[in-house]
């Protein structure tokens, strides 16, 4: 019998890019770009991406870890301001199992220097599946990659 819990955690993960806001989130509202930095795993096979970039459009990243094992990212925008903020509400599944439900806010602000970004997680995860920690650092890998991606690959 599974064991039913819920773990709730919120993080907030600040970055500098000395790229300017526009070219900032046209990383994250281009489905070409969004999908070249967004993963946090280089080794696992891509198996589907698709963005809708709107408000209540959606985005879906399904990957496979090197034992095929699935992973599925669905989230659905709730609100966009073009160069200001994104927010997208989005789940996590492995295999048939649904791990956490997660609300992000993602806050761009102009900066001597380029962009400010400012991405703030709400998260609950289920059944002792995931923890916070895996769940920044893996959010951090994928900004590192946005700041490869901003210089050019």
């Amino acid at each position: 019998m599974i064991s039913r819990s819920v773990a709730h955690s919120t993080f907030v993960i600040e970055r500098a890019f000395s790229a300017p806001v526009a070219r900032v989130f046209a990383a994250w509202s281009d489905a070409d770009k969004k999908r070249r930095w967004f993963s946090c795993h280089d080794d696992w096979a891509a198996l589907e991406y698709r963005l809708d970039f709107r408000i209540d459009g959606t985005e879906i990243n399904s990957v496979a870890t090197t034992a095929g094992i699935v992973h599925a990212f669905k989230a659905r925008f709730m609100d966009i301001v073009a160069n200001e903020r994104i927010v997208y509400a989005y789940d996590m599944s492995v295999g048939e199992a649904r791990i956490s439900a997660s609300l992000v806010t993602v806050v761009f602000e102009h900066q001597a220097t380029g962009t400010k970004l400012t991405f703030t997680e709400q998260v609950v995860f289920f059944d002792g599946h995931g923890d916070a920690d895996e769940r920044r650092e893996g959010t951090a890998v994928g900004l590192d990659n946005l700041v490869s991606e901003l210089a050019g690959g």
